[in-house]
């Protein structure tokens, strides 16, 4: 997508309704009103009514995230960066804020903390074609830079710097090339369907083993899958009602010993942000659907739709498990998310 300006304010709006997908229908009513403000160029209301909201449930992911909304509708870029920022540290998970904060940096010119912003978003859920897209247009604006430095370093660096300079700003067809900011709005992040084993690296699968419909937690259906199947349907049951019971030592111990997070923290750094994360929490619900197991021998590639809820966050996701035996406990040794 060329670099053409899109105003943050349309970025945002449509950044905004992305957030109410796990609303309830009257939580959603709610965040609507606010959204309906927003888009019809009226942040400084939509704040009143968001900061009204936020006294009777501070903690209100989707209300903060507004807030971040209507700050940056209403040219308070500032207060906006601080707001994404608070919800970041209390919902590393969500992509979403570190996106519409790298547009924030953008547009303020401080790219390498839009790139570390949407970095960030990209390992948060490596299937979001937002920041994708927008961590592209960042590295070429950076590149762009870099052409140009180079060339006033040296005015004699030849045509190959030039043509690349030249070929970055025709492909994004804006006067003076790396001016301008991100172009790309945020989209509904929907529950994607499983995808391809190719997109998710891994061999292709098998037809699923196993189905299965979970309350709390997973359960696998009784007679449908083999033995091993139902090993694995069972591991992924402890896992999760572990996870469901904030019972941090069972939920860290379903990872297997080699496993890495797909985050940049190191494990030790991961393992405490989760022991973080869950005790911080009160409540904790975890509901698994929609289970789809393939072995591979010693290996198995699980996939279902998970929908989480810790206090007033709710999320909902497809996700993927990759697990080994270990001392003949199916162990997880990656966890990926597929929306």
């Amino acid at each position: 997508m060329p670099f053409a300006r899109l105003s943050l304010p349309r970025f945002l709006q449509l950044a905004a309704a992305a957030a109410l997908l796990a609303a309830s229908a009257a939580q959603a009513a709610d965040y609507g009103d606010i959204t309906s403000l927003l888009k019809a160029g009226q942040p400084a209301q939509a704040q009143v009514l968001v900061e009204q909201r936020l006294a009777a449930t501070p903690k209100d992911p989707q209300l903060i995230f507004l807030r971040g909304v209507a700050q940056s509708e209403s040219k308070q870029a500032k207060a906006a960066i601080e707001t994404f920022n608070e919800l970041i540290r209390d919902y590393p998970e969500l992509p979403e804020p570190y996106n519409n904060l790298a547009v924030l940096y953008a547009q303020d010119n401080q790219l390498d903390k839009a790139r570390v912003a949407l970095e960030m978003a990209v390992r948060s859920n490596p299937r979001y074609a937002t920041a994708q897209e927008n961590l592209g247009d960042i590295y070429a604006r950076l590149a762009a830079q870099a052409y140009h430095q180079a060339l006033r370093l040296n005015a004699s660096a030849g045509d190959g710097t030039q043509r690349k300079l030249a070929l970055i700003q025709e492909l994004f067809d804006t006067p003076g090339g790396a001016g301008a900011a991100p172009a790309k709005s945020s989209e509904a992040p929907a529950a994607a369907p499983a995808t391809t084993a190719a997109a998710a690296g891994a061999a292709p699968a098998p037809a699923p083993a196993s189905t299965a419909e979970h309350g709390s937690a997973a359960a696998a259906q009784p007679g449908a899958p083999a033995p091993d199947s139902q090993a694995v349907a069972k591991a992924i049951e402890a896992w999760a009602q572990a996870w469901s019971e904030r019972d941090v030592p069972r939920f860290l111990g379903s990872y297997a010993s080699d496993f890495v997070p797909e985050s940049p923290l190191s494990r030790q750094a991961w393992e405490e942000r989760k022991r973080t994360q869950i005790r911080n929490k009160s409540h904790i619900d975890v509901r698994l659907s929609d289970l789809q197991i393939a072995l591979r021998g010693r290996q198995a590639v699980a996939q279902f739709h998970q929908a989480y809820q810790g206090d007033a966050l709710q999320l909902q996701t497809r996700k993927e498990l990759a697990l080994v035996q270990q001392a003949g406990t199916w162990k997880i040794a990656r966890e990926s998310i597929l929306r």
